[in-house]
């Protein structure tokens, strides 16, 4: 298919995209509030459309138990108070249950197990791209613009996604042939997903080299964003199949849902931060490997 008639066919999808992309880009570049402000906003329609979704499945989940906890969520990644997220959790499970107990109705255990899944999907996960924007940074900047090693950290995944989600497309159009997951998502295929992932390496390799991180990195990071990316895309088509739905939403023109379009950041997002975070940034983690195999081949 030609390019023009291509662009001509997915217009519609193209410019709700590009303006989300560029909202999206301004957020994480200026960080502090702005970053946090989006946050929250896509949560909370992620939030709703995972309700939705649910209740279509004979499942109800509490909106306002998720949306509370994925609120302090956020306002703890801001301030980088990680410490006190797993109390969180404890307390958003501990209130799903009290949720269900005193306004819930059947099915009981479904209705508490997918509220807790709820602000783990769309909380907890999203929050690392906030976690993201700080590795690096002396000191929480919320009203300012900072540059600091996270903000190129969060541009090489959002390009990487990106390029995942294009090259994907035109890989699978021009020399798709065997189906990657057919029960879940007919029309992806291993073609199109080795595209994806080839393009993804080598836009991570490009904006590694600018942002002065060594290739190796840039290459290991491209490979698990785009993998992970490519599985939290057919996760999210495994929910809307058993649901039987064939979109999250309709509030993006062209896309569907606002799930339908984060959900490759909902698995990479954590994954890159881990990344970054322990091997990247911190090299204990490499040491302690390379002493562990020393000892392993000592032993023999």
């Amino acid at each position: 298919m030609p390019l023009l008639e291509t662009l001509r066919k997915n217009k519609l999808r193209i410019t709700t995209g590009v303006i989300i992309g560029v909202i999206a880009l301004s957020c994480v570049v200026i960080g502090g509030i702005p970053l946090m402000i989006m946050a929250l906003a896509f949560s909370f329609c992620c939030s709703k459309e995972w309700k939705q979704i649910l209740n279509n499945k004979g499942f109800y989940p509490f909106l306002s138990v998720i949306m509370s906890v994925n609120i302090v969520f956020a306002l703890l990644a801001m301030f980088n108070k990680f410490e006190l997220m797993p109390p969180v959790m404890v307390f958003g499970i501990i209130a799903a249950f009290f949720a269900v107990l005193f306004k819930g109705r059947q099915p009981y255990i479904a209705n508490v197990a997918t509220t807790i899944a709820g602000f783990l999907y769309c909380g907890w996960l999203p929050c690392h791209i906030i976690m993201m924007r700080q590795l690096g940074a002396d000191k929480t900047d919320i009203l300012s613009f900072s540059h600091n090693l996270g903000l190129g950290f969060l541009v090489l995944m959002f390009f990487a996604i990106l390029a995942t989600d294009i090259g994907a497309y035109y890989a699978g159009s021009k020399f798709g042939k065997r189906p990657l997951c057919p029960v879940v998502s007919p029309k992806k295929t291993v073609e199109g997903s080795i595209g994806g992932a080839f393009f993804a390496i080598i836009i991570s390799l490009i904006i590694g080299y600018f942002i002065k991180l060594p290739w190796y990195h840039s290459l290991f990071a491209g490979v698990l964003i785009t993998v992970f990316a490519q599985l939290g895309d057919l996760s999210e088509s495994l929910i809307k199949r058993d649901a039987g739905v064939k979109d999250s939403g309709n509030s993006l023109p062209g896309h569907g849902g606002f799930l339908d379009r984060v959900d490759s950041f909902m698995f990479s997002a954590p994954v890159a931060y881990y990344y970054f975070k322990c091997f990247v940034i911190s090299n204990v983690q490499w040491v302690d490997i390379i002493n562990f195999f020393k000892s392993l081949i000592g032993t023999v």
